[in-house]
């Protein structure tokens, strides 16, 4: 048995995520984490929302709420969604947690002991009427390139032209649309990322078997135009971690917090500590995941994230980890993954164009939605949600394929011999054939869900599922049964185990249909299939079962066309 630690990016709190962000992450995460249980191998999922930063400021503001109330109320929201969608977190965090508080403070403590942390002066933005300092991103004015007259200090969502405030005309605060600005000297905190680009150079070249999305993206940021830079890890905000050095205040930094980029991957452990808590476990539970001096050393850690957050997860918080010179656990491999654009464009949260997760959940069970992402992961290049490509996936692989194979054969079997599984008969070489056949694609399977080749896992396990409906289709039990009831029973035995056994290996893509087969076959045995002739027999015969509703119900063109309709626009 193993050790996972399986972390997938934090999504940011300013709202309700939309299903790019659920498959560039969350779902492909809870996909292997699943999977790695089901072949009994200890499993720790974390997860947490991302709280800190000028958006969670600038939404609160926008909602007439505080900060921490609106961080706290969209935690919930977040959390309900993920259960929706049957994401099965160990513990599901949050970035303003007290022991992310914490452990951020002592990470900083332990880098400037190392010579890892240089105090910079800088000039920036100052609100006389808000009276403080402003981010970038809350300077709002129009772009000296296009003449948009909502870009953001750092850039123009009109042209992405990268920005700095004073290069934009008529700048105001995006607080309170003041333009009473000025530019003052603040000090801020930067990490010596440049001190250690040759460690993490070397780290990333030893990661031979990591995808090539994730090691192009970091080599790009080492060795382009200037190579890895010294990073800003403080900002003049009321809202984050308080800037400490360890326990002690830090003189000059006294009402800066932490950068929401410092804090936020700290989090990964931090919210392992939290699950400790809420589970009345000790510090030496947690610590046993994190700590390679406490039981780490034998933990393989995966984590999974959008091609966005790539530099951030393979220099940034690397840097923090080495740079404490502490023996906490790295990343062994990162599962990136590109971006899923919606109809033409992109998905967007703050444009609020797509279909976000209540959304979805809103017209269909999670399962439909788990099982078109995860099929069309857009691993090696970006993909692209549509509404026809959506049903014709749905209508096929889920409804004609699986669910028509259960509803044939249970319907059948009680039509023919009640609700119990048939003795009698024997199977022959057709049903022979089905187990050499399904003996190959299970290993492929596991092979595939091994790699974090999840399309490639999708296709497999619907090339399973398919098995089996072409193994009913031509063996044909309803015309064997009036001449050979026995064979045909031996038949429907057959294919009733392979309800059971398509249960156990669909369960990390679709679990709810899973759960439903598992049930309807009266069975709570998800043993994975060592061997699938064995496997095959697990529901002897005079076993109970009952007949389960269709699994999966075929979307309509009027369904289709509907919801073309009223997500062609953007979200209020």
């Amino acid at each position: 048995m193993a050790r996972i630690l399986i972390t997938s990016a934090l999504p940011y709190i300013n709202g309700i995520k939309h299903l790019g962000n659920l498959v560039g992450s969350q779902l492909p995460a809870d996909l292997y984490a699943r999977y790695m249980r089901a072949r009994d191998h200890e499993v720790m999922f974390i997860c947490a929302t991302d709280e800190h930063g000028t958006p969670a400021e600038l939404a609160a503001a926008k909602t007439g709420e505080a900060v921490d109330a609106y961080c706290a109320r969209m935690h919930e929201v977040q959390a309900d969604l993920a259960r929706g969608f049957r994401l099965s977190f160990d513990h599901y965090g949050r970035s303003s947690s007290a022991r992310n508080r914490a452990l951020t403070q002592h990470f900083a403590g332990k880098l400037a002991e190392n010579g890892f942390i240089e105090e910079h002066s800088e000039k920036q933005v100052y609100s006389i009427a808000d009276g403080r300092f402003l981010p970038d991103r809350y300077i709002e004015g129009t772009c000296p390139n296009c003449g948009y007259d909502r870009a953001r200090g750092d850039q123009c969502e009109n042209c992405t032209k990268q920005l700095d405030p004073t290069d934009l005309i008529n700048p105001r605060s995006a607080i309170s649309g003041s333009t009473d600005l000025e530019v003052r000297e603040t000090k801020h905190l930067y990490l010596r990322q440049s001190l250690l680009k040759g460690e993490i150079d070397a780290w990333i070249d030893a990661q031979t078997d990591w995808p090539l999305l994730t090691t192009s993206i970091a080599r790009k940021w080492l060795h382009d135009g200037d190579g890895l830079q010294d990073r800003g890890i403080t900002r003049d905000l009321h809202w984050g971690v308080p800037v400490k050095k360890g326990d002690a205040e830090w003189p000059g930094m006294e009402g800066k917090v932490f950068y929401v980029w410092f804090d936020a991957p700290i989090e990964y452990i931090a919210a392992t500590a939290e699950w400790a808590d809420a589970t009345d476990k000790s510090d030496k539970d947690w610590e046993r995941w994190w700590r390679t001096d406490k039981g780490a050393e034998d933990v393989r850690y995966v984590q999974f994230m959008g091609k966005d957050n790539v530099p951030f997860h393979t220099l940034s918080f690397p840097a923090t980890i080495m740079g404490s010179r502490e023996p906490w656990k790295l990343v062994d491999y990162i599962k990136s993954f590109n971006y899923l654009n919606y109809d033409g464009g992109q998905f967007s949260t703050s444009q609020g164009r797509g279909v976000f997760m209540d959304q979805a959940l809103s017209i269909l069970p999670p399962d439909y939605w788990r099982w078109w992402l995860l099929s069309h992961a857009p691993e090696s290049s970006d993909s692209e949600f549509t509404w026809e490509n959506f049903q014709a996936s749905v209508n096929k692989d889920l409804a004609d394929v699986l669910g028509n194979f259960v509803s044939r054969i249970t319907k059948f079997c009680r039509s023919k011999y009640g609700e119990v599984v048939p003795e009698g008969g024997e199977t022959g070489e057709r049903a022979a054939a089905l187990v050499a056949e399904l003996e190959i694609r299970v290993r492929a399977y596991e092979s595939h869900m091994e790699a974090m080749e999840v399309r490639k896992a999708a296709a497999e396990l619907r090339a399973i599922w398919a098995a089996g409906n072409e193994y009913l289709q031509s063996a044909a039990p309803w015309t064997v049964v009036k001449t050979e009831p026995e064979r045909a029973a031996a038949m429907v035995r057959l294919s009733l185990n392979l309800v059971r056994l398509y249960a156990v290996l669909s369960e990390p893509f679709i679990p709810d249909a899973a759960a439903v087969m598992l049930e309807a076959m009266g069975t709570t045995d998800r043993s994975w299939p060592g061997n699938v002739a064995a496997a095959l027999e697990t529901l002897p015969a005079g076993h109970a079962f009952t007949t389960p509703d269709n699994l999966f119900r075929k979307i309509t063109d009027e369904e289709r066309e509907d919801w073309e309709k009223r997500f062609s626009g953007v979200r209020s």
